[in-house]
């Protein structure tokens, strides 16, 4: 996790191996955990397997890549401006309260709206400071 891009990145280059899968998950597929279960959110645009994983009962958002309270990376070699369009459309529908993303800290729903406005007014931008 990083708080700041690091000195020298590049995200044309950035690259970290692939795990083997164990299972493949897809848009609409519920994991049940027993006392909580998760909807699969199939979220391309900063990668094209990304997905969120929703919880309704709570409203807590697992986002991963596609959004957070930093400088959103729209630029690395997988990354599609027109996925990242539509699934950050359908992220905004949700009644999030909560987000805990790929990177920095967790964030309510209030700042979950804004991020997205940010995104959609093309303020967010790759740095280290964003104008709020």
């Amino acid at each position: 996790m990083f708080n700041c891009l690091p000195e020298g990145w590049n995200s044309a280059t950035y690259n970290i191996p692939p795990a083997p899968a164990t299972a493949l998950l897809k848009d609409g597929d519920v994991l049940d955990l027993g006392d909580r279960a998760f909807d699969v959110i199939h979220t391309p645009g900063h990668s094209p397997g990304g997905i969120a994983l929703w919880e309704k009962k709570t409203g807590i958002l697992l986002s991963g890549d596609i959004v957070y309270d930093g400088p959103l990376i729209l630029d690395a070699y997988h990354s599609d401006i027109r996925d990242y369009d539509a699934s950050m459309e359908r992220l905004d529908r949700l009644p999030v309260n909560v987000v805990h993303g790929g990177h920095f800290p967790s964030f309510g729903r209030e700042r979950f709206k804004a991020v997205i406005q940010e995104y959609r007014e093309g303020r967010r931008k790759a740095g280290c400071h964003l104008a709020s």
